[in-house]
């Protein structure tokens, strides 16, 4: 259960600091609060998204992977950060990801900034 809370908190970091970079990655609220409310349930469907929806797309697209030596997995990145902006407009969140090139360039920050996170955070169970 630890690392379950630790994971998205370092998703939820990695999220504001691709909506601080970008300005095309949005997310509103009335006042501060709300605002990490809000973060905190993204990252949770993000989450989900990533643990549901992407090994079934990394398979499907495995083909894709090898021929360009792993670099689909920016576009991969870039559709889970989509479909969470989507989920994340179903479920009445105030997270918006407008895109395709921003939602490639947010999957590369949130990457890079959640590595970074899960690499300081603490992870053992």
């Amino acid at each position: 259960m630890k690392n379950f809370v630790v994971k998205t908190i370092a998703n939820a970091g990695a999220l504001a600091v691709a909506v601080w970079l970008l300005d095309k990655i949005t997310l509103t609220g009335d006042s501060t609060g709300k605002k990490v409310w809000t973060l905190l349930l993204v990252a949770l469907v993000f989450g989900l998204v990533n643990v549901l929806v992407k090994p079934v797309v990394k398979l499907l697209t495995f083909p894709l992977f090898i021929l360009t030596l792993g670099l689909f997995t920016l576009v991969v990145n870039a559709l889970m950060l989509l479909l969470t902006s989507w989920l994340a407009d179903k479920l009445d969140l105030s997270f918006h990801v407008e895109g395709f090139w921003t939602a490639v360039l947010g999957g590369l920050i949130v990457s890079i900034v959640a590595w970074a996170l899960h690499v300081v955070l603490p992870d053992e169970d």
